[in-house]
């Protein structure tokens, strides 16, 4: 029977790996420091790779250094372990200066791999608030909001020419993304309301969102002849004459619309659009 026994490592072996993870858990706190700080690209590069070089470092020399390496042959006639082979199993495991080695690498690499994972959890921080309802409502939610233009003026019903169109937003909330309105004055008998939104124009003025439900481009060409809206980045096209819905190019869902009402001669906003505006989301429906 051939005897196999640790290997003994060689004087400074266990300080190798042990500087790896010791680089490792440095270059964490650092890009720790630099993230909180504001931040920084190429210190933040730097500082990464020796979070995670270090790591691999360690590892490997590790296994290259105090892992046994060699090939050993070893004829067993009985499964059953000899009790000389027993008693060298229990005295290793006795051996209090290998499980130390042992247990101070261990606890290297888990206080490496622990500073490398609270850095990796910092640009967390960068993704920014929680939207919350933020992308299902607007600040016509509120009801009973004039329609003003981008200077702020309250738009009236004589403002627009027949088939004019205008950005407009909801008095107070003038550059609002998730605000602005195209309305839209279709002063013929071609526009068809949608089912319960009969009520939804005043004087064939009739309002839907900007943005576009594809990827959230503004749109505002309006094709006077074919009573469609162009949005200019991937060419949906939204049929305005029956509720926005899209013919053409990538979108799938039609224009949220805006119900409309008047205060005397002015235009206002009855509440707010008939679906989240925009693009979709995961949880848009529920």
């Amino acid at each position: 029977m051939v005897e196999r026994r640790p290997p003994v490592p060689a004087r400074g072996s266990l300080l190798v790996p042990l500087g790896g993870f010791a680089v490792s858990v440095a270059g964490a706190v650092a890009l720790t420091i630099v993230y909180a700080a504001g931040g920084n690209a190429q210190a933040e590069g730097v500082f990464l790779a020796l979070a995670l070089g270090g790591v691999g470092f360690g590892v490997v020399t590790w296994c290259k250094r105090l892992m046994p390496d060699d090939i050993v042959v070893e004829d067993r006639p009985s499964p059953a372990s000899p009790p000389g082979d027993v008693d060298q199993v229990v005295d290793e495991l006795a051996d209090a200066q290998t499980m130390d080695r042992r247990n101070l690498l261990g606890t290297g690499l888990v206080v490496a791999l622990g500073g490398l994972g609270v850095a990796a959890l910092l640009p967390i921080r960068s993704l920014g608030p929680r939207p919350g309802r933020g992308l299902k409502s607007t600040p016509y939610a509120a009801g009973g909001l004039r329609l003003v233009d981008e200077s702020g003026v309250p738009v009236t019903t004589d403002r627009l020419a027949p088939n004019g169109v205008l950005t407009v937003f909801p008095e107070g909330y003038v550059g609002r993304e998730d605000a602005q309105t195209l309305l839209l004055n279709l002063a013929d008998d071609r526009f068809v309301p949608e089912p319960g939104r009969e009520d939804w124009t005043v004087d064939g003025y009739v309002a839907y969102s900007k943005v576009c439900t594809h990827a959230g481009c503004p749109v505002g060409l309006f094709e006077e002849r074919l009573g469609t809206l162009l949005c200019p980045c991937h060419q949906s096209t939204f049929d305005v004459l029956h509720g926005a819905e899209p013919v053409f190019g990538p979108a799938t869902r039609p224009l949220p619309q805006l119900p409309l009402d008047a205060d005397g001669d002015q235009l206002v906003a009855r509440g707010d659009f008939s679906a989240p505006i925009g693009p979709g989301f995961w949880d848009r429906d529920r």
